[in-house]
């Protein structure tokens, strides 16, 4: 899976919009009164360190186990270190691919979430390295 497009956050991309008060059931039916508490900043609320994170547009299918899929925009924070089990940004071979990072015995494997795909083991000599940690996803549905 690689990433088609990478763009800077800026601080005046700032937008809030209202926030109801009420978790929306992902059950049972709720009361849906007038339950408008405030406004949310989306910015504030996807991006903790501004000057560390960018959007990446998203091309394949390696990560939809996952929920990453082909368009999707990812919120990529470079501030980050990777952790066992992360989803990064990588670069490999000079190129940007988005997998889960796994590391053991000293040994890093980026691991694909669709089977379809086999985990790339990094060897000594590949041009290789973590550019970011990725936060959320925005995923848009089909209508």
């Amino acid at each position: 899976m690689l990433v088609r497009s990478v763009h800077a956050v800026e601080q005046a991309d700032s937008v809030c919009l209202p926030i109801l008060s009420v978790p929306v059931s992902a059950g049972f039916p709720s009361p849906a009164d007038d339950h408008l508490q405030s406004e949310l900043n989306l910015q504030d609320a996807l991006v903790h360190h501004p000057a560390a994170t960018f959007f990446m547009k998203v091309e394949g299918y390696s990560m939809t186990g996952c929920g990453i899929f082909s368009g999707d925009l990812l919120i990529v924070d470079r501030s980050l270190d990777p952790v066992d089990g992360a989803v990064v940004i990588a670069v490999l071979d000079g190129e940007f691919t988005v997998k889960r990072f796994r590391r053991s015995k000293g040994q890093v494997l980026l691991a694909a979430e669709n089977s379809d795909y086999p985990p790339i083991t990094v060897q000594k000599g590949m041009d290789f390295y973590v550019w970011g940690v990725v936060t959320f996803v925005v995923h848009g549905l089909a209508t």
